[in-house]
C-alpha cells in the first residue's frame, strides 16, 4: 500500500497554505486573554519569588545575614545553597550536564562558589511581589571577593584549543585541501580582523516560571520556554522523577531568539522554591537579570585570511575565532560553516581559541555562528569586489557554488540566483554608482551594499495528532511553542487543507507535554518539522476511513482499492474518476463514528526522503536520494545614508529576497524576514553590551542602555520569496526562515556604510565614533 505523502501531487493548488491569512490567536492577544508563563495567577495560595544575584563576579559566600529579612511581614522562605531542597542530579559534573542538556555547566545555589556578576546566590519567598523584593533587598550576603577575568581581551586570560565547541557537537578543526599554500600562492590576498560585541536577545516577556506541585510526586510548570518538551526532560532528570509526572505547559511566548532554548538556574530554583514552601511560586527575571540570566551572544574576533585570483575567483579562505567562554564550557558560536559553504573555494581551514573568562555561559542567539560568520566572510567579499573594480554581485556569482564545498553534496535546492536576481531588481542595483563616496543626498553620504543570506536545513522530527469529527470540525495537536512568529495560524492552515476543511472549523493546540512530542522552536525546524507532522496525521485519518469506506456495502468505493482511492476537499473518491466518492462526513456517521484519530510524524532534513524523489533517482545510487545539502538561500540590499560630521548612519531602504522553500503564510513569513533584518540592522548599528574588564560586570544591562531599534530606526522594508519546490527536506517541503533572515544583514549594513564613506568599519556595531575614527580603505 502507497500511503507515502505526495503533497505537491496531491495538492498542487492548496486551498489556505501559502495565503496571507491573519494571525488565528491575533484577537487573543489584543484582548488579553493569551496566557504569558507569569500569567497563572488563579493558582490556590499562589506565591511570589524573587532572586537575590551577586554584585561580584568571583568569590566565596561567607554568610548570610536574613534576620532583617525574615521579620518582614509575608516572608515565607530565604533559599540558599544551605538550605535549598536537593536535586537529584545537577549539571556541574560533565555526566549531570549531558543527561540534563543544560546549557550551562554550573548551577547557582549548589555551593557557595560566585562565578559570574549576576549569578543567583539566594531566592526570596513571599505572599506578594513587593514584599519578596523587599524582603531580597534587605538580605545581606558576606563575600570574599576575587579578582575576576573580564573577556579573552584580559591581559591574565589564557587562550586554549577547545578541539570541540557547542559542547562537542561540532569540531573546533576544519580542514579542506592545503589552504595555507593556497592563500601563499593567491595573487589577490586579504587578511582582516572582524570583531563583534556582546549581544543580548532582550525579547519582550523576560523569563519566567510558574511552579506548582499538585502532588509530591507530581508538577506543573507555566515556562517561558521555546521547547516543553526539552524543559520537561531537563526539570524531570534533576528531580529524579519520570517525565509523565512533570508537565510543562507554554501556550505563549513573547519572544526567545534563542535565550529561550534551553532551561536556564532560574527555571529548577522556582521548583525548588515550591517545594520547600508547599505552594505554587511564580518567578519572573527582571531586566537586568535577563543580561545575566539566560545567556548571550559572546564578545568574539574573526580573523579571515582570503585569497583569490585577479578574475576574483576564490582559491583559500582560513578563518580563525577567538571568543569569551565561561569557567566550566566551551560552548562558542561555529562561525566557520558558512564560511566554508557558501561560494565555490577548493581550499578551506578553520580554528577556534576560547578563553575562560568570569561570564554565564554564552547561548544560541539567532543564527548562532552564520550571523557572525556571514558579517567576516560578506564584508570580505565586499573588498575583494572593490578591489579588483568587480560588482559585488558579480563578485559572488563569480564564486556561485553549484555543490556545497564543505561536503560535495548536491544542494536539495538552492534558488539564490534567482534571488540576487530579483533583489537587484527591486532595489535598483543597476543605477549604483560603483565609486565609493561619490553618491549624496543634499550633505548625507549614501551607499547602497548587499549581502548573500544562507542557513542549513537541521534534522528534525515530531509527531502531530488530529482527530476529525463527524460533524465537520476537527482538533489538531502537537506539543511544539509559538515563539510569536504565528505557529498556532500557519499550523492551522496546514491542517485545513489537508483535511478540506475552513479555517473556522480548524482548532490547532499546542504547548503541552501532554500534547505529541515537538522540537524547540529554534534553529529553524520548528515549521518544517511540525506542518509535515500535522499533515501525516491527517494522512493517518484518511486511510482509516478509506479502509472503512472501501469495506463499506453502502460507500460508492465499496471493494476498490485502498490504493486507488484519495482524499481531497474533505471527500474520498477514486482517483481516475473523482464523481465515484463521498463526503467523509456521511461515511462516518453510517458507519457510526463519532470520531476518527489520526498520528503522524514528521520528519525534516536528510531523514526524510519523498518517495517520488526516490523513485526518480539513479538506480545506482538509491540510498543518495535523501543525501543533500539542505539549506536556505536569500539576498539583503541596504540603502545608509551617513552623515559625514556626525558619524549617524541611518538605513532608509531595505529589499530582502529568499528562497525558502513552500511559503505557509506570506503575511507571517514577511513578518519573520522583516523581524530578523530588524534584528540584524540592530547588531549593525546598536546593539552591544558593555562588559566592565575591571569587575566583570554589565554596564548597560537596561532596556534604556542597551539599545535596540524602535520604529524610527526602520525604514519600510520590501520582502520577497521565490518560489522554490524541495522534495528531499520534508513532505511539506517547507524551509525554516527564522534565522535567514538575520544572516548577512550586518554585512550589507556595513557594506553599504563602505559604499557611503569609502571608510570600511570591521568592527560591530558601526556607532558614530567607528565611523568618524575609521580610514579609507
Amino acid at each position: 500500500m502507497d500511503t507515502e505523502p505526495k503533497f505537491f501531487e496531491t495538492n498542487p493548488t492548496a486551498g489556505v497554505v501559502g495565503q496571507p491569512v491573519n494571525r488565528v490567536d491575533g484577537r487573543d492577544k489584543v484582548t488579553g486573554r493569551a496566557k504569558y508563563a507569569a500569567e497563572y495567577n488563579q493558582l490556590p495560595g499562589l506565591v511570589h519569588a524573587v532572586i537575590k544575584t551577586s554584585d561580584v563576579a568571583k568569590g566565596r559566600i561567607t554568610g548570610f545575614d536574613t534576620a532583617a529579612a525574615m521579620k518582614q511581614p509575608g516572608v515565607l522562605a530565604i533559599l540558599t545553597y544551605q538550605n535549598i531542597p536537593k536535586l537529584a542530579k545537577t549539571p556541574n559534573d560533565a555526566e549531570g550536564k549531558k543527561a540534563i542538556g543544560a546549557p550551562m555547566g554550573y548551577l547557582p545555589l549548589t555551593d557557595d562558589q560566585i562565578y559570574y556578576a549576576g549569578q543567583p546566590v539566594a531566592v526570596v519567598v513571599a505572599d506578594t511581589l513587593e514584599r519578596a523584593q523587599y524582603a531580597a533587598a534587605l538580605l545581606k550576603v558576606q563575600v570574599a571577593a576575587e579578582k575576576p577575568i573580564a573577556s579573552y581581551e584580559d591581559p591574565k586570560a589564557q587562550l586554549f584549543d577547545p578541539e570541540k565547541i557547542q559542547d562537542g557537537k561540532a569540531a573546533g578543526h576544519v580542514k579542506r585541501g592545503d589552504a595555507q599554500a593556497a592563500f601563499a600562492a593567491a595573487p589577490i590576498q586579504l587578511t582582516h580582523k572582524y570583531t563583534h560585541a556582546i549581544n543580548h536577545h532582550s525579547p519582550m516577556e523576560p523569563g519566567a516560571t510558574t511552579a506548582h506541585w499538585e502532588a509530591p510526586d507530581r508538577l506543573t510548570i507555566y515556562e517561558s520556554t521555546q521547547g516543553v518538551t526539552r524543559t520537561q526532560k531537563a526539570v524531570s532528570t534533576m528531580l529524579g522523577l519520570s517525565t509523565e509526572q512533570v508537565r510543562v505547559v507554554t501556550k505563549y511566548l513573547g519572544g526567545g531568539f534563542g535565550c529561550k532554548g534551553s532551561a536556564w538556574p532560574h527555571t529548577i530554583l522556582t521548583v525548588q522554591a515550591a517545594k520547600a514552601v508547599g505552594r505554587p511560586v511564580k518567578l519572573a527575571l527582571t531586566r537586568p537579570q535577563m543580561f545575566t540570566g539566560m545567556g548571550h551572544r559572546e564578545d568574539q574576533t574573526q580573523t579571515l585570511r582570503l585569497g583569490a585570483t585577479k578574475e576574483g575567483k576564490l582559491t583559500a579562505l582560513i578563518h580563525e575565532k577567538t571568543a569569551t567562554t565561561s569557567p566550566w564550557d566551551n560552548y562558542t558560536e561555529s562561525n566557520s560553516k558558512i564560511v566554508n559553504m557558501l561560494y565555490e573555494c577548493p581550499t578551506f581551514e578553520a580554528s577556534y581559541q576560547l578563553a575562560r573568562a568570569n561570564v554565564m555561559t554564552s547561548t544560541f542567539t539567532r543564527a548562532p555562528g552564520e550571523a557572525p560568520g556571514s558579517f567576516a566572510l560578506e564584508s570580505s567579499m565586499d573588498d575583494l569586489a572593490y578591489q579588483l573594480g568587480i560588482d559585488p554581485i558579480e563578485i559572488r556569482l563569480r564564486n556561485y557554488a553549484e555543490k556545497d564545498p564543505s561536503t560535495g553534496q548536491t544542494w536539495s535546492s538552492k534558488s539564490l540566483r534567482q534571488c540576487y536576481a530579483r533583489g537587484a531588481e527591486l532595489f535598483g542595483w543597476s543605477k549604483r554608482n560603483p565609486k565609493n563616496g561619490a553618491t549624496r543626498d543634499g550633505r548625507l553620504l549614501v551607499g547602497w551594499g548587499m549581502a548573500t543570506a544562507s542557513y542549513p536545513v537541521h534534522n528534525s522530527q515530531g509527531t502531530a495528532r488530529a482527530r476529525l469529527y463527524a460533524d465537520g470540525h476537527a482538533v489538531v495537536q502537537s506539543g511544539a511553542t509559538d515563539l510569536g512568529t504565528g505557529t498556532y495560524t500557519v499550523m492551522t492552515q496546514v491542517a485545513c487543507d489537508a483535511l478540506g476543511l475552513p479555517m473556522e472549523k480548524v482548532r490547532f493546540e499546542l504547548g503541552d507535554t501532554k500534547l505529541p512530542t515537538a522540537p524547540n522552536s529554534g534553529g529553524s525546524v520548528a515549521a518544517g518539522t511540525v506542518s509535515s507532522s500535522v499533515y501525516m496525521a491527517v494522512q493517518d485519518v484518511w486511510q482509516k476511513l478509506i479502509k472503512v469506506a472501501v469495506l463499506d456495502k453502502k460507500s460508492p468505493l465499496y471493494r476498490a482499492k485502498i490504493a486507488d482511492v484519495e482524499a481531497k476537499n474533505g471527500r474520498l473518491q477514486l482517483k481516475a474518476d473523482a464523481k465515484k466518492g463521498e463526503g467523509f462526513a456521511d461515511l462516518m456517521k453510517r458507519a457510526d463514528l463519532a470520531d476518527v484519530e489520526g498520528n503522524g510524524q514528521g520528519r525534516y532534513g536528510s531523514g526524510y526522503e519523498d518517495a517520488q524523489a526516490a523513485a526518480n533517482a539513479d538506480p545506482s545510487k538509491k540510498d543518495e536520494a535523501a543525501h543533500h545539502s539542505m539549506h536556505s538561500f536569500g539576498a539583503h540590499f541596504c540603502e545608509v545614508k551617513v552623515d559625514p560630521d556626525l558619524g549617524t548612519v541611518r538605513v532608509t531602504r531595505w529589499v530582502s529576497v529568499h528562497g525558502a522553500g513552500r511559503i505557509l503564510n506570506a503575511k507571517t513569513a514577511r513578518s519573520q524576514i522583516i523581524g530578523g533584518s530588524i534584528f540584524g540592522i540592530g547588531a549593525a548599528l546598536m546593539e552591544g553590551t558593555v562588559r566592565d574588564q575591571h569587575f566583570s560586570r554589565y554596564t548597560n544591562a537596561s532596556l534604556a542602555d542597551y539599545h535596540i531599534p524602535v520604529n524610527a530606526d526602520i525604514p519600510e522594508m520590501t520582502v520577497e520569496f521565490v518560489e522554490e519546490h524541495d522534495p528531499y527536506i520534508n513532505a511539506m517541503g517547507v524551509k525554516g526562515i527564522g534565522e535567514i533572515s538575520m544572516v548577512g544583514v550586518s554585512a550589507a549594513v556595513a557594506n553599504a556604510v563602505f559604499h557611503a564613506t569609502g571608510k570600511r568599519v570591521r568592527e560591530l556595531p558601526l556607532t558614530p565614533d567607528k565611523i568618524l575614527g575609521a580610514k579609507a580603505v
